[in-house]
């Protein structure tokens, strides 16, 4: 054993001499902390309290990579959407069983780092003085044999159950962010953007061939008779599901302005939308998205003399005569405009249908529209 100088820093050819305990021992006194004690937690290495210990830290570790795999399993397999009230509640338990996989992983992956060091590592008790001198190559030296001591006093080298167990809950731990930032990516969405409960529907809805009643919120039936010149409404498609959780009035995608224009105003219609309106010469009555093209906020302040539509969010104006194009703000997408069709009610009356879903997605720019 090389003898070590505690007062000076030793040369670079006693560093070599010595072992790397020895160096590191020699590095720390050099660069002012003073070792007071430090002992192994277990002297003889491999026996039985040892192998225990370890078992410990690793069933910490195989629990934090465990509840990992469970968030993720957790996150793609759990329902997620809302359902009205009244039918099945699963998806209640999508927060409950992600946050807390999470909060396992998390516990038993810093409980296992904290018992590793208090039951494997050395015990070390240590004084430091501060100092500012520059780094020389002794330093860095003993520096690189510090680093290895501390390596070497983990005992993940020998110890393959502990390095097996907290490269599976490193896995988790680094993998669980991902899969929350980019979960949704992980299912394509299909057509589902594209398409509004406005689409027809001849399951539901045999009477009218499929085209889906367009009705108020209170689930009456919108007639043109209840707007007046230059009057508008939100509707919404007259869809109940209950047990499948969901109907037109709540759901997010089907918000519509439905607005009677006032005498003398002539829409000039987008190509291929002339006969959208109702009727479908010299249409009176039209309708279009309430969700603004550029943010999704609800463009509903109707201006009727000039026929001015505003997004009250970012100030985005469409004219309504010209198929709701974007004249004014950031949108840059005419609001898509919904097929009208009147059919005579049991009562007489005439009834607002929606002879189709829109033409296009309705909503701001996604990704997958170019």
């Amino acid at each position: 054993m090389t003898e070590v100088n505690y007062g000076n820093s030793p040369s670079a050819d006693e560093l070599r001499s010595m072992s790397p305990e020895e160096a590191m021992i020699a590095g720390a006194e050099v660069d002012g902390v003073h070792i007071v004690h430090r002992r192994e937690r277990f002297p003889v290495r491999g026996s039985k309290a040892e192998k225990r210990a370890e078992r410990a830290v690793a069933a910490c570790f195989a629990i934090a990579g465990l509840a990992g795999v469970g968030f993720i399993v957790a996150f793609i397999a759990v329902p997620f959407h809302w359902h009205l009230p009244g039918t099945p509640q699963d998806f209640k338990y999508f927060t409950p069983a992600v946050g807390g996989t999470l909060a396992l992983m998390l516990l038993f992956f810093g409980v296992g780092l904290v018992l590793w060091a208090k039951w494997l590592m050395p015990e070390e008790e240590v004084v430091q003085d501060r100092h500012d001198d520059p780094s020389k190559v002794e330093d860095q030296m003993m520096t690189e044999a510090t680093l290895a001591v501390g390596l070497e006093d983990t005992g993940i080298r020998r110890r393959s159950v502990l390095l097996l167990s907290v490269l599976g809950a490193g896995g988790a731990l680094a993998t669980v962010p991902l899969v929350y930032l980019v979960g949704s990516l992980l299912k394509r969405p299909g057509t589902t953007l594209f398409h509004t409960m406005f689409q027809r529907n001849t399951k539901l809805f045999p009477q009218s061939k499929g085209m889906v009643p367009i009705v108020y919120s209170d689930w009456r039936q919108v007639s043109p008779d209840d707007l007046l010149p230059g009057g508008l409404a939100t509707v919404f498609p007259g869809v109940r599901q209950p047990s499948e959780g969901y109907d037109g009035v709540h759901n997010a995608s089907s918000p519509t302005l439905l607005i009677r224009l006032r005498p003398g105003q002539v829409v000039h219609p987008r190509k291929g939308q002339a006969d959208f309106g109702w009727p479908k010469q010299n249409p009176q009555y039209i309708a279009f998205s309430k969700i603004c093209t550029h943010a999704g906020c609800p463009a509903s302040l109707y201006e009727q003399q000039t026929g001015r539509l505003l997004c009250p969010c970012h100030q985005s104006q469409f004219d309504v005569l010209s198929d709701a194009k974007p004249v004014f703000g950031p949108a840059t997408r005419s609001l898509p405009k919904l097929p009208l069709e009147v059919l005579t009610g049991k009562d007489g009356r005439l009834y607002f249908y929606a002879r189709s879903d829109y033409h296009e997605p309705i909503g701001p720019g996604f990704w997958e529209r170019p």
